[in-house]
């Protein structure tokens, strides 16, 4: 049997396969099977893989399922020891999958792996170096255009992206699929501190290269759907994931990160959206499931201290980013 399992959600991705497919083919390690989820695509997606790529497995959706439905579908069908989550807009380095079943082979308490992330026209430029999680309740991609060779250093992260990101399967069981109340967005975030809670931890791989064009299913950086479910489900994670002291503790940088936003939305054309969104995150939220009792005191308090790490950290980056224009 295979060691890994690349799974790539896809919805109308046709355009973006061949690299995608082609750098997978290119691979120095080969304990692996790739598993394509089709979520109901009407652009010829599927024709096309079965055409140029019988290697791959593609399971066929009958309706779009978003990116937490359509993953969940692939760990379920899954049987190897990690499944890696590969979205459709990428081009993975040769070592890439080699990497990081390397880096999750050193640490059983390992649940995640994220790659170095980078952009694809500008490959020295980074995507994402594992995900920050701040105190405001804000995620946010580590290293987001900066110099890719700053970010050379393995590390641990608070979670990984889910866009290029290796886990341990059984752990899944133990704590829980993805959230598909999220659909799509955060929802590598929560799943991320979910397996926190119960003691696992997630590091970051820089040698597991792989080149991002972003956004490229919903379209853009920012967009109506995108910015209107991120708020909804920034409150589902606070709500499912954060102890009752932490969120009374933290209250008041959650207010001012909602404040913050509002304003910038606001200023994007985006207000509706986003009101909108936290406005329906309120609503529900107690239809998620809390993470309770599964995590002692010293376990919140490690995870706050990386959460206020982390905001250090964005805080940093953001000035930096700033500087460097």
């Amino acid at each position: 049997m295979k060691k890994a399992t690349v799974v790539i959600p896809n919805y109308n991705g046709k355009h973006f396969l061949e690299p995608c497919m082609e750098a997978l083919r290119a691979q120095k390690c080969r304990d692996f099977k790739v598993l394509v989820i089709d979520n109901a695509s009407t652009d010829g997606s599927v024709e096309y893989l079965r055409e140029n790529y019988p290697e791959a497995e593609i399971a066929v959706m009958k309706e779009n399922l978003g990116f937490s439905g359509g993953v969940n579908e692939g760990i379920r069908r899954s049987k190897t020891e990690y499944v890696i989550l590969l979205n459709n807009d990428t081009a993975v380095e040769p070592d890439y999958v080699g990497e990081l079943i390397k880096a999750a082979d050193r640490d059983k308490r390992i649940f995640s792996v994220s790659a170095k992330m980078v952009c694809m026209h500008q490959p020295e430029k980074m995507d994402d170096a594992g995900d920050l999680y701040t105190i405001m309740g804000w995620s946010a991609q580590k290293g987001i255009d900066r110099p890719a060779n700053k970010y050379d250093k393995a590390s641990p992260i608070f979670t990984s992206c889910a866009g290029a990101g290796l886990y341990r399967r059984k752990v899944f069981d133990k704590i829980g699929l993805f959230d598909e109340m999220h659909f799509a967005y955060l929802e590598d975030v929560d799943v991320g501190y979910r397996a926190r809670l119960y003691g696992y931890t997630n590091v970051y791989a820089p040698k597991a290269v792989c080149r991002h064009v972003g956004s490229g299913t919903s379209g853009s950086k920012y967009n109506s759907f995108k910015v209107k479910l991120a708020a909804r489900n920034s409150i589902y994670v606070i709500y499912k994931n954060m102890a009752a002291w932490q969120i009374i503790v933290n209250a008041p940088a959650i207010l001012l990160g909602f404040i913050i936003k509002l304003v910038f939305f606001a200023a994007m054309g985006y207000f509706k959206e986003y009101s909108s969104g936290l406005i329906e995150g309120f609503r529900t939220f107690k239809k998620c499931r809390r993470v309770v009792g599964v995590s002692t005191f010293v376990t919140q308090l490690a995870i706050e201290a990386m959460m206020l790490f982390d905001t250090v950290v964005y805080t940093t980056e953001f000035i930096k980013r700033r500087l460097d224009k």
